[in-house]
C-alpha cells in the first residue's frame, strides 16, 4: 500500500483555514501554496498518493488568498470612506 504524502495533508489543511480564518488565513494561504507545489513534486517524483489533497490543497489556498484581499481592500475602502 503506498502512503500518502503527507505535505498534501497538510496543504488542504492549510488552504481550509485560509478560507475560514479572517486576516491570518493570507499567511496560511501562502503557506499552503508553498506546502502544495512541494507535495505535487514529491508525489510525482516518488509515486506517493495525495494528488487530488495538493490539488484541492492549492486550490483552497488560492480561493482563501483571493478572500483575504477582498476582505482586506472592503475594509481599507471602508476606513477611507469612514475619514473622508
Amino acid at each position: 500500500m503506498e502512503q500518502v504524502n503527507s505535505k498534501s495533508i497538510a496543504a488542504l489543511t492549510l488552504g481550509i483555514l485560509a478560507i475560514v480564518i479572517p486576516y491570518i488565513g493570507f499567511i496560511l494561504g501562502i503557506i499552503g501554496v508553498i506546502l502544495s507545489s512541494k507535495a505535487l513534486s514529491e508525489i510525482r517524483a516518488h509515486h506517493q498518493n495525495g494528488y487530488g489533497l495538493a490539488v484541492a490543497g492549492r486550490i483552497c489556498s488560492i480561493v482563501g488568498i483571493v478572500l483575504q484581499l477582498i476582505i482586506l481592500f472592503l475594509v481599507f475602502l471602508g476606513l477611507s470612506a469612514m475619514f473622508m
